[in-house]
């Protein structure tokens, strides 16, 4: 059984999710009910994953109860005035195929374009009229919270941002944490070599776990909600598998202190980069 944080709109969020991207077509839908039926309740989409149908489909396949699943998907740039975000959210509800969507995020803040505070208030009037759950946001810096909070006197219920053990994001956590905000991670388990560094070897070899299974576990520990992607049926239980044993506080400090200021996997700082 997978445990569940409490959102501040009182709704509940599986504490680990499937990430989807790049999951499409028939090889998308086939891999989302593969996670479905692993075990996943939380499945993360997006605009620009192009693969919301693939997930609507998916969820219909799985033959588990709708109300059992928690669909995400997030706003992308280009329709981030107080119209376009309207419609595109309710476009999101017919490819899912959905009446109500579970989570939607914007999915970057944007802030040249700047124009995310209106379509924070497009989100806050759907979640009034029904269409969207829970609202959130993706990649928000804390003046960009700050901001939306102060403008629309309404707090996300998540942030999902980048975070790994190269970039563990320690000071986005606690500015989320303080507005009683749950963190979400994607790309959680990072790239490259990350999983063979010494310090998660040795952890995994300590507990009888994968390197991933450690990471995933470090990422429950810190109080975030992993995204990990895998399309394959032995991984996406492998990826779940992390509810069952603890590391302990050296071990969570070891990775943590893997983190680096210039850890981000791509050249896409919140502060300037434009997601359209």
């Amino acid at each position: 059984m997978i445990p569940s944080h409490t959102l501040n709109d009182g709704h509940l969020l599986p504490a680990i999710g499937l990430g989807t991207y790049p999951l499409v077509g028939r090889p998308g839908v086939d891999a989302i009910v593969s996670g479905l039926h692993a075990g996943y309740r939380l499945i993360d989409s997006a605009v620009n994953y192009e693969n919301e149908g693939a997930v609507g489909e998916a969820v219909r396949r799985s033959g588990i109860p709708r109300e059992e699943i928690t669909i995400t998907s997030k706003l992308p740039g280009r329709h981030h005035t107080y119209a376009k975000a309207i419609n595109a959210a309710h476009e999101s509800a017919y490819r899912l195929g959905v009446e109500q969507i579970d989570l939607y995020l914007i999915h970057w803040p944007n802030p040249i374009t700047d124009r995310y505070v209106e379509a924070w208030q497009a989100l806050v009037d759907l979640q009034r009229d029904g269409l969207l759950r829970s609202i959130g946001v993706s990649n928000f810096l804390p003046e960009h919270l700050q901001r939306i909070i102060a403008e629309t006197g309404v707090v996300p219920a998540v942030n999902q941002v980048e975070l790994h053990p190269r970039f563990a994001q320690a000071e986005q956590r606690q500015a989320d944490a303080d507005l009683g905000i749950i963190t979400e991670s994607w790309s959680p388990l990072g790239r490259g070599d990350v999983l063979a560094s010494p310090e998660i070897t040795d952890i995994a070899a300590a507990v009888g776990r994968t390197p991933a299974q450690v990471v995933l576990r470090w990422q429950v520990q810190l109080g975030a909600v992993p995204l990990p992607k895998a399309a394959g049926a032995q991984r996406q239980a492998e990826n779940l598998a992390v509810f069952d044993f603890e590391l302990d506080d050296s071990q969570v400090a070891a990775i943590s202190g893997l983190s680096r200021p210039d850890g981000r996997l791509f050249d896409a700082d919140p502060t300037y980069h434009e997601e359209m």
